[in-house]
């Protein structure tokens, strides 16, 4: 069924953007965060990535299938409908700030202090990216979710 295809798309960016707005929360929260656990030094912002997973198969997958008398999406299941999937969480490599407070207890001997590379406009901004791509396939949802309604109601 086609539309399963489209609910498993959907639900991938749906996930995929929550953990997103996980991310840029921990981001927000650690922003002031000047030791780490293991004690390496200031909180390190992370990025998420994201890569599309490509539910269609190639021509020639396509053309093999035909030639063997497969009928495509029900004599072969394809693994994965498409969307979107995390591969990794990063670290953002760009510079720490170099703050001068010698009160503080993780300054160094000079009294500078690492503080962490967040940024609370490009934080505000992601999370900004996030949260209308989030809306953007929830209207997916409900529009696919009307469809299949007025599907169901021809049969009526």
């Amino acid at each position: 069924m086609g539309f399963m295809n489209s609910i498993n798309i959907i639900g991938s960016g749906l996930t995929a953007q929550q953990l997103r707005l996980d991310i840029v929360s921990e981001n927000v929260t650690n922003s002031q965060t000047t030791r780490v656990e293991n004690g390496e030094g200031a909180y390190r912002r992370k990025l998420v990535v994201f890569e599309a997973v490509s539910g269609r198969d190639s021509f020639r997958a396509a053309m093999a299938r035909a030639a063997n008398g497969l009928i495509p999406n029900t004599q072969q299941v394809t693994p994965n409908a498409g969307g979107v999937r995390v591969t990794e969480i990063i670290e953002d490599e760009s510079p720490m700030k170099i703050v001068y407070d010698p009160t503080h207890p993780d300054a160094d001997e000079d009294g500078y202090l690492e503080m962490p590379n967040v940024d609370m406009v490009k934080e505000i901004a992601d999370a900004m990216a996030a949260s209308r791509a989030f809306a953007s396939n929830v209207t997916a949802f409900n529009t696919l979710k009307s469809v299949i309604s007025s599907g169901l109601e021809i049969g009526r």
